[in-house]
């Protein structure tokens, strides 16, 4: 008996619970009505307001308020649809106009349609069908919308979503924003009005009159017109393609900058820059690069590649130099070189080594680290070294080498050396090797004779004002002596050790680049930056997610219409909107 009256006790508190949560629910109020009307056939249990000549109908309900031309209001169901004209005002902020309006009491959950716009202080939402949850504080859309933003621009998309409480917009599918400067295409586009900061999500184009910018994650600032790109980041910039790991990118000062696997083409002069770091300068046309800096001069069968610690290129498309700097390596099949740096004319077709005076001029024996190169088997040096080369063949043309030229090579049949040393050298090529070269001024030579049969006969070691050598697959056919000429052949065996050298003699093999990979192998080792920003993409939760559903089902349990369902369920989508889950897979 006792085990009864516990139970009957248990089940009227949950009744008395339920019913008290239920009266706790605030009516929506009717503050003026011109006419009121009753038609039990067409809205059974309904009053019909109608406005007169000095104004609309007027309604209330828990901190809006609410005017049309003719509102249909189900008090027991706590329910109301407005017709014509509709106004709904929340607070000073949020006011929302449109052809029709359902408003559920217990849901507080708003459907509009016709011409729905939705305003805030920084922004307008225009669409055909809107719904607005107040307890939430959420706007959404899913059949096609706009929203204007004063400075930004419009946003247009498939679906949206308004957070009021934090003034962000959550743009999906199709999403495009048009400034006058620029349009931005998405997949999906995160906005907060009062900062006009946008969050970029899936495949983005931002497509301006001068720069086109792609990225798969991204931030713009669309107030200072800057951005930062991550995930196959990309920009566009009238001649040069930049791609990296992280782009930054400032449109007013025509700047970008790049970080972590750099790759800058120039789709005129068919050349590319990689790096680590890089910085371009539109308006001055220049872009700036370093960590593992590399410039490659795209050719059909060789290209030619410059590696240094810092590399920059300056110039129009027509006029462009690459200048690198600090420790510079040149490299290609059939020639290669290293010099403090190396200077690149690409019009002219002139690339310059250059050697910084850094060696201590108090240490007797201190070797001069002069600008080296080397073609096929022959080693030059000299003060300066300028390599010629036709812009548009781009094949070799001719080499010069001022003060202090010498050239080696060696003598393959032996373990002596070929050399020859003067003030100045120049050069001719032929195929991309040296044809003929010219020793001017203090010409001293040293030169291992060999017969017909490649026999060694002996070692000419001359003077002379000039030398002119001609040289034939790798091999010296002839070495002529001009003017002043003074020397000794030496046989076989009889050339004195101290005398095999000339002056200023340095076999730097060891040094040259004999593939790509060796540009890099005296670099120190390579520390990427840890990129950080932009977090992975979190779908948001459904807007009309449990809570709300659970709100839904309750006005069901309290509706005294004879319907299964409230009216409050009527307008809720059935199919559930899997476009985020769509975008979650692309991330």
């Amino acid at each position: 008996m006792k085990f009864h009256k516990l139970t009957y006790l248990l089940i009227f508190i949950t009744f008395f619970i339920s019913t008290c949560s239920y009266a706790q629910q605030k009516e929506i109020k009717i503050k003026y009505s011109g006419f009121f009307g009753i038609d039990e056939e067409k809205s059974p249990g309904a009053r019909i307001l109608t406005r007169d000549d000095s104004q609309q109908v007027h309604i209330y309900h828990d901190g809006i308020d609410m005017w049309c031309d003719q509102a249909i209001h189900y008090e027991n169901e706590n329910f109301v649809e407005a017709y014509g004209n509709v106004i709904i005002k929340q607070g000073d902020s949020i006011n929302m106009n449109s052809k029709y309006v359902e408003y559920s009491g217990i849901t507080k959950l708003a459907f509009a349609s016709g011409d729905v716009v939705l305003t805030d202080p920084t922004s307008t939402i225009k669409t055909d069908t809107l719904w607005m949850d107040r307890v939430k504080q959420q706007a959404y859309y899913k059949s096609g919308g706009t929203v204007v933003k004063d400075t930004s621009g419009t946003i247009t998309s498939q679906i949206g979503r308004y957070y009021m409480s934090n003034k962000k917009y959550q743009f999906v599918q199709n999403v495009k924003l048009v400034n006058p400067q620029y349009v931005i295409d998405s997949d999906q586009l995160d906005f907060y009005s009062e900062t006009g900061r946008a969050y970029l999500f899936g495949p983005t184009t931002i497509t301006g009159e001068t720069s086109k910018i792609y990225c798969e994650r991204g931030f713009y600032d669309t107030k200072n017109d800057t951005g930062y790109f991550l995930k196959k980041s990309r920009i566009d910039y009238d001649d040069r393609i930049i791609e990296g790991d992280s782009l930054y990118f400032d449109r007013n000062k025509s700047y970008a900058s790049a970080t972590n696997n750099i790759k800058i083409t120039d789709t005129i002069n068919n050349a590319i820059v990689k790096g680590h770091y890089a910085e371009v300068f539109r308006d001055k046309d220049s872009v700036f690069i370093t960590k593992r800096a590399l410039a490659i001069s795209v050719q059909e069968n060789d290209s030619i590649y410059i590696h240094s610690d810092t590399l920059m290129v300056t110039g129009k498309p027509e006029n462009r130099i690459t200048r690198a700097y600090y420790n510079a390596k040149i490299y290609k099949s059939d020639i290669s070189g290293k010099a403090d740096s190396i200077h690149v004319n690409h019009k002219t077709g002139l690339t310059q080594l250059i050697n910084l005076q850094r060696f201590s001029s108090s240490d007797k024996f201190a070797k001069k680290r002069t600008p080296v190169l080397w073609n096929i088997g022959n080693q030059m040096t000299g003060d300066t070294i300028h390599l010629i080369s036709n812009p548009e063949t781009k094949k070799l043309d001719s080499l010069k080498v001022f003060d202090n030229a010498f050239i080696i090579s060696k003598d393959t049949l032996g373990d002596g050396y070929h050399q020859m040393s003067g003030k100045q050298l120049y050069g001719l090529f032929k195929d991309n090797k040296l044809s003929t070269v010219d020793i001017i001024k203090n010409a001293e030579s040293i030169y291992w004779m060999r017969n017909d049969k490649n026999e060694l006969v002996g070692t000419d070691k001359a003077k002379s004002g000039i030398i002119k050598i001609f040289i034939e697959d790798n091999e010296i056919l002839e070495v002529r002596k001009i003017k002043d000429v003074d020397g000794n052949v030496f046989p076989e065996g009889e050339f004195p050790e101290k005398e095999r050298l000339l002056r200023g003699f340095v076999w730097r093999d060891n040094e040259r680049p004999k593939s790509v990979d060796d540009l890099f192998k005296d670099d120190p080792p390579l520390e990427l930056t840890i990129i950080k920003g932009l977090d992975d993409y979190v779908p948001q939760k459904q807007f009309f997610d449990e809570a709300l559903m659970k709100r839904v089902k309750e006005s069901d349990k309290n509706s005294n219409s004879k319907e299964k369902e409230s009216k409050a369920s009527r307008k809720i989508p059935k199919v559930e909107d899997k476009t985020s889950k769509k975008i979650k897979k692309q991330q």
